[in-house]
């Protein structure tokens, strides 16, 4: 699932080309959303913003309207010129065009226009934490609402609750655990403050980096190298299913235990 830097890394590269301006058209390709007019709705309003939250994208248009993107586990935004743009893809959710550029958006569980009242008050936006990336980030904060929670949960299955951090997902629990030397599987009850400060921080600090180069600035530690050795100690890394959702967690069996 694509994680919060590759999602501010897609409205940083969308925001060239539609913020401020009346997009010169717009396609809604799938028959789910035929019925809701969006070209007829938007026509002739200028996309105001275009900004991120952990793992949603929103395209705030005049008029108090909202397109609302989460990816899920295969989605894509794309921007390619209208020249040489790739053959139409059947996976194309939504197409906007403006000067000379179009804007893709490829599959994904969730795009919806809706109010600005709903994308403040829905209760899938309105609960979620507070963003790793954002400029009104606090560490403080972010430790206290990881807290709140049980205090018994391991660290790297509360580092995905996104009502209480968003934007962190597999890649970056297992990477920013492993830079702090915490292990994973430890409760949260037992994980010092400034343990999550480091932790956090890291995650912070490396995802900003990836939001702005792209994938290349991800750090591959641990992550996918299961079995192989540690860069730090030499140990192998493990892999194993965390949480409700068994979500797949990495970490060396040596420095981190």
């Amino acid at each position: 699932m694509p994680e919060g830097d590759t999602i501010h890394n897609a409205a940083n590269r969308l925001r060239p080309v539609l913020a401020g301006v009346v997009p010169d058209a717009i396609e809604t390709p799938q028959r789910r959303h035929a019925l809701d007019r969006w070209p007829a709705r938007l026509a002739g309003r200028a996309v105001a913003a275009v900004d991120a939250h952990g793992k949603h994208l929103f395209l705030r248009f005049d008029g108090d309207l909202v397109i609302h993107s989460h990816l899920g586990m295969s989605g894509s935004w794309l921007v390619a010129g209208t020249r040489s743009r790739p053959a139409r893809s059947p996976r194309a959710w939504l197409v906007l065009r403006s000067g000379g550029r179009e804007v893709i958006q490829l599959g994904g569980p969730t795009l919806e226009l809706m109010t600005a009242l709903r994308a403040r008050t829905d209760p899938r936006l309105a609960q979620l934490g507070p963003d790793i990336l954002g400029e009104q980030f606090d560490p403080v904060s972010a430790i206290a609402r990881l807290r709140a929670g049980d205090a018994r949960r391991a660290v790297g299955d509360a580092l995905l609750d996104q009502r209480a951090l968003a934007g962190i997902g597999n890649i970056w629990k297992s990477e920013s655990c492993f830079a702090a030397r915490v292990d994973p599987w430890r409760p949260v009850g037992d994980v010092s403050d400034s343990e999550l400060r480091e932790l956090l921080e890291f995650a912070r600090d490396r995802m900003a980096q990836s939001a702005r180069d792209g994938f290349t600035a991800r750090p591959r530690a641990v992550y996918g190298r299961v079995h192989q050795p540690c860069s730090r100690c030499g140990a192998p890394i493990g892999s194993r299913g965390q949480g409700d959702q068994n979500r797949v967690t990495y970490w060396c069996s040596g420095c981190q235990s």
